[in-house]
């Protein structure tokens, strides 16, 4: 196991180690539908409503500036690396926001403007350019609802949230568009269908290319590594903020499975979340769940054999791998793959950053027990519940404490969970 040494970990040693557990149950099962999502019984207030500040650009953002009384693309040239089209985009991160009652229907009242012949704002921004906004949320310690579209109608989450973030992405070739404002509403209203406690994340078995591309840029804004270890998908949905695994995907190639963050916007599409159901989906709502569009118009002659931006389609690749995921998971060549899409599944428990590379999920609370994952590097990740397993020491730590990750059906040693305590806090025994 190559593990990195954590800087916040060693900073905080002397207290983990005076925080040891005692020692309890040895193993456990995997919980029959451990950690059942909890109904909110805050009273519902009236909805809640604020301007956001687009005029502070944080290190989250890509390729925009405030400049003028307004946000812009900053080069009409840069694109996300895997898309290979799409040229002027840009994305800013909005500060959260944290919110006295719990809501779940998100309402984006966007400005934007381009230099016409009145110079008047319009709703409607420039020809070609597409400026939208993306909500997500989250409860205290949970973790976050996958990005929902908001300047079409209201987004509705799938679970209550008390914490809102929003986001706007700009594709703006000629550099035109300006967004002067956006007014963004939180209510509480008729629920949309939840993730059902206990429900496992999709999978779908799907194309796999190789992306490469190192030195260029993803939607996140990181800058691509040699041997790196993220992913692409074909729509913003999905995309985690640079640095960090919101939102990953568990990898099963020939040799064996990784989970990945998802860093970039590809291949092919992106606004293609095929791992959606049909109805939900942003685009091709006639396909069926798991199908990706350039795999359609690859095998099946769909939409003319062309992609949404009207390229003809060479391979029917439905995710782009970073060099040091393309090679750990056992591919050579470009091929299929079984994708887990971890932010689909049950998110009841509460959500914790790990660190360390090359980090073993095992069936048990043991490390004689099968692997059935591996995390390549720091990530997010959702437990529902924990055990007293095997003592295991690691970087001079020792503990017998395991999180259970309803994602991966498996355990985690909890010295692989970036927080102080050796027990984690919140989260009930298995």
């Amino acid at each position: 196991m190559n593990d990195r040494a954590r800087p916040a970990y060693r900073r905080r040693l002397a207290a983990t180690l005076a925080l040891l557990a005692c020692a309890g149950v040895a193993l456990a099962t995997p919980p029959a539908g451990a950690a059942d999502g909890q109904k909110s019984t805050r009273v519902a207030s009236a909805p809640a409503t604020w301007s956001a500040d687009l005029t502070r650009i944080t290190s989250d953002d890509v390729n925009v500036r405030w400049t003028d009384g307004a946000l812009r693309v900053r080069s009409t040239a840069f694109r996300p690396a895997s898309a290979e089209s799409g040229r002027g985009y840009g994305s800013q991160v909005l500060a959260p926001r944290e919110l006295d009652a719990p809501v779940n229907r998100i309402s984006a009242d966007l400005t934007a403007a381009t230099p016409s012949a009145d110079a008047s704002p319009t709703s409607s921004p420039s020809a070609g350019a597409e400026p939208a906004v993306d909500v997500r949320g989250r409860s205290a310690g949970g973790a976050w609802t996958e990005w929902t579209p908001a300047d079409g109608g209201p987004a509705l989450l799938p679970r209550e949230v008390t914490t809102v973030q929003a986001r706007i992405t700009l594709w703006d070739p000629a550099g035109e568009a300006r967004v002067t404002g956006l007014r963004l509403t939180a209510e509480k209203g008729a629920g949309a269908p939840r993730t059902a406690a206990g429900a496992t994340a999709y999978s779908a078995r799907v194309f796999a290319t190789r992306e490469g591309l190192v030195g260029g840029t993803t939607a996140n804004g990181h800058v691509i590594q040699p041997n790196d270890h993220f992913v692409a998908l074909p729509s913003r949905r999905g995309l985690s903020p640079n640095g960090s695994g919101q939102y990953s995907v568990k990898v099963c190639g020939p040799a064996r499975c990784e989970t990945a963050p998802v860093w970039d916007v590809g291949p092919w599409n992106i606004k293609d979340d095929y791992w959606n159901p049909s109805p939900t989906r942003e685009m091709f709502k006639d396909l069926p769940q798991g199908k990706p569009e350039a795999q359609a118009a690859y095998e099946n002659g769909y939409n003319g054999g062309k992609d949404g931006s009207g390229r003809t389609v060479l391979n029917p690749a439905g995710i782009d791998l970073a060099d040091g995921t393309f090679y750990n998971v056992g591919l050579n060549d470009n091929g299929w793959v079984t994708v887990t899409y971890l932010w689909t599944g049950d998110q009841s428990g509460k959500s914790f950053p790990t660190w360390g590379t090359d980090v073993r999920i095992r069936q048990q609370a043991t490390t004689a027990s099968a692997e059935v994952a591996r995390l390549a590097g720091p990530t997010t990740v959702n437990v529902t519940c924990q055990v007293h397993g095997q003592r295991i020491t690691v970087d001079g730590i020792t503990n017998d404490g395991w999180a259970y990750l309803p994602a991966y059906g498996g355990y985690i040693s909890n010295i692989f969970v970036d927080v102080v305590e050796q027990w984690l806090p919140g989260v009930p025994n298995c």
